[in-house]
């Protein structure tokens, strides 16, 4: 892949989707009868949409903003079998401190849809391949309708899986997250041989902490965390580590988050995964400082890893100025230089249907601001190299 000569842009994955799209998949979470004809119609239209926006911003690396997705997690109820009735609640530790304010969130979430979030009672395998072909179809015929030259594709970490669909049927964490990683290899595969990269969504690595191991140790999550890479390698082995992108998040909510673990902590196990492009939450103003564990720990950061600080917020209808996102890109290119940084957001726009805090035509002045914001960078970064050679 060619050195760039401007600081590109991308975002985390899920966009706002009309009402819809978002009508179409509570159906279906309800278990009711759908047209299939009808739901790939609504579907082909809000993909060729959504990417469309996405050019219209200025964005390089657009994806298909989940728009068929209820969640970026319980989408695989859909794919794979050994999933049925109901997982116990999860519920962050950070919001329990706050319990008025989590009823505040709580009733401010109302359009969100209801989802099906089934337990593992039996064998994890590949039960439907047609929902996966039927996404990869609609990306490619949205990206030739808008002239997109590039495309990501999101899909849930083992780890993830298992933070929010509990087992019942393994009996034990690693045998079910190696379950699952046997599991989504061909996922992962079809994504990359489609010619798209692939984004694995690892919260689970971070926002993990203060919701499934609230109750553990620091020590005894990162155990967890560093099975959950393993096995995330493993389900990646063979596939080029330059096409594949991990997410890290704390979660995509308006919360008080000072229950999140510290970056520095992370920052190993992370380093570890195959994956050699890193988008991580960098706006969010917990973890805005974190910039520094990148500049201190700078050489244990692989020599052709890509870092994408997010440079917007997803939670938060102010658009960022472009001034301060080109700030924000000239430090992470003082770190690892200038070819090995992009611009991204903390996380998706509508983590689950029908649930977004931003207007979604904010969201896209958000993205237009960045591109502007990145330009601003490019122009310093490249010039300032150019007079000083």
């Amino acid at each position: 892949m060619a050195a760039p000569t401007r600081i590109l842009t991308t975002h985390v994955g899920s966009l706002p989707r009309a009402q819809p799209v978002v009508d179409v998949l509570a159906r279906r979470e309800r278990g009711e009868d759908a047209d299939p004809a009808a739901f790939d119609r609504v579907m082909a239209a809000a993909v060729t949409q959504v990417v469309a926006r996405q050019r219209a911003s200025g964005i390089d690396i657009v994806s298909d903003g989940e728009q068929s997705k209820p969640s970026y997690a319980t989408y695989i109820k859909d794919r794979l079998s050994g999933f049925s009735g109901a997982s116990r609640p999860v519920r962050s530790a950070d919001l329990e401190d706050f319990p008025g304010y989590l009823e505040r969130l709580l009733a401010r979430r109302g359009g969100a849809i209801r989802l099906a979030r089934p337990c593992c009672t039996g064998p994890v395998a590949v039960r439907d391949r047609a929902p996966l072909a039927a996404d990869l179809a609609r990306l490619r015929a949205a990206l030739e309708a808008a002239g997109a030259p590039r495309a990501f594709m999101n899909a849930a970490s083992p780890g993830v899986i298992a933070v929010f669909q509990t087992d019942l049927y393994y009996g034990s964490p690693q045998r079910y997250l190696d379950a699952l990683a046997q599991a989504m290899r061909e996922e992962y595969r079809a994504i990359v041989a489609a010619g798209f990269d692939l984004q694995i969504d690892c919260p689970d690595l971070a926002m993990g902490r203060h919701v499934a191991f609230k109750e553990q140790t620091d020590e005894a999550f990162l155990r967890h965390a560093a099975a959950q890479v393993e096995a995330l390698n493993a389900a990646l082995d063979g596939l080029p580590p330059e096409r594949l992108r991990l997410h890290l998040c704390w979660g995509n909510y308006e919360g008080p988050h000072h229950r999140d673990i510290a970056l520095d902590q992370l920052f190993p196990i992370v380093m570890r995964a195959r994956p050699r492009t890193l988008l991580f939450e960098a706006a969010n103003p917990r973890h805005a400082h974190e910039w520094r564990v990148f500049a201190e720990r700078r050489r244990e950061i692989p020599e052709d890893m890509v870092l994408v600080p997010g440079v917007i917020a997803s939670t938060s209808n102010i658009i960022e100025h472009p001034e301060w996102i080109a700030q924000r890109l000239c430090v992470f290119a003082d770190i690892v230089g200038r070819e090995r940084v992009m611009a991204g957001s903390d996380c998706g726009f509508s983590t689950f249907a029908g649930d977004g805090a931003v207007d979604p035509d904010v969201c896209y002045a958000k993205l237009a601001s960045m591109v502007e914001g990145a330009a601003l960078a490019s122009r310093r970064l490249w010039t300032h190299r150019k007079e000083s050679t």
